[in-house]
């Protein structure tokens, strides 16, 4: 099982190439094998897309004008999938493609839709339509096609029925399977262990992450305030969880925390978490 980390976790750790290098050796050092890298992340971004991702907590750094290729390659760490968005995708296939292969990745992943109405029944089918679209032209050139969730694909369409549903039934499992975010569903009040029964062999990855409070001591109100957290630290049933994924035959697990780093330090929560992994991968 490959382990590995999610790029918007080192947006603060990768200033200069030194520092990236670092980082990197250090993911590698703590067990881990693979990164994801976003492609907005390893060519430079726009001001309204570092500003944010910055109001967000998790900065973009200085990656965009590293070289990614060579700084992976020194680190001995391999890559996962390349993170894109749709609409790039469709107007820069090309390039997209010859992009994730040059990392020697067979995998792209849609990272969710932005300013989208994913509680219109007609928009989500459309986007059904568009991912099988896209996910056969990747196909026809050698790669994959996966969908990310956060938590706005639990929004209803209509009584019973929920965005996620119909991205899960109405896209080709030829063409498009999913990348899954326990963390995303379990923030937004659903069952993240149903949900992955649900996807079985559709779920190819594993975005994982635990939600908990670090609070001590005396608390002001009986309502604690939740977060991301470092893996075996927070209350999600995280065993629980790696079985049905182990039993749906993922290809890797992927750490993704955000912004609520132990001591404010990505890298530290990042080795923290490595020890719950490689007990269990």
């Amino acid at each position: 099982m490959r382990k590995g980390v999610q790029q918007i976790m080192l947006g603060t750790v990768t200033k200069n190439r030194e520092q990236a290098v670092n980082a990197l050796v250090r993911i590698r050092n703590a067990g881990y094998d693979g990164i994801e890298l976003n492609r907005f992340m390893i060519h430079p971004s726009s001001l309204m897309v570092r500003a944010l991702t910055k109001a967000a907590g998790m900065p973009t750094g200085n990656g965009g004008k590293l070289d990614w290729h060579e700084m992976i390659s020194t680190s001995g760490l391999s890559v996962i999938s390349l993170h894109a968005d749709l609409g790039s995708l469709e107007r820069e296939t090309d390039e997209v493609i010859k992009e994730a292969k040059s990392f020697n990745t067979d995998t792209v992943v849609i990272t969710g839709m932005y300013r989208f109405d994913y509680s219109d029944e007609s928009s989500v089918k459309d986007l059904a339509g568009r991912l099988d679209q896209t996910g056969k032209t990747l196909k026809e050139n050698g790669l994959h096609l996966l969908y990310h969730n956060h938590n706005v694909e639990l929004l209803q369409v209509k009584p019973g029925v929920r965005a996620y549903d119909i991205l899960l039934g109405e896209t080709d499992p030829e063409y498009v399977n999913f990348e899954f975010d326990s963390y995303w569903f379990t923030d937004g009040g659903a069952d993240a262990a149903g949900w992955m029964e649900k996807l079985g062999s559709h779920m190819k990855l594993w975005h994982i992450n635990d939600r908990g409070s670090r609070q001590k001591g005396p608390a002001m109100t009986p309502i604690l305030k939740a977060d991301s957290m470092e893996l075996g630290t927070g209350n999600m049933d995280l065993d629980r969880l790696k079985d049905i994924a182990v039993g749906n035959g993922i290809e890797a697990v992927v750490l993704e925390s955000h912004k609520n780093w132990i001591d404010k330090d990505p890298l530290k929560s990042i080795e923290l978490s490595a020890a719950w992994l490689n007990e269990r991968f």
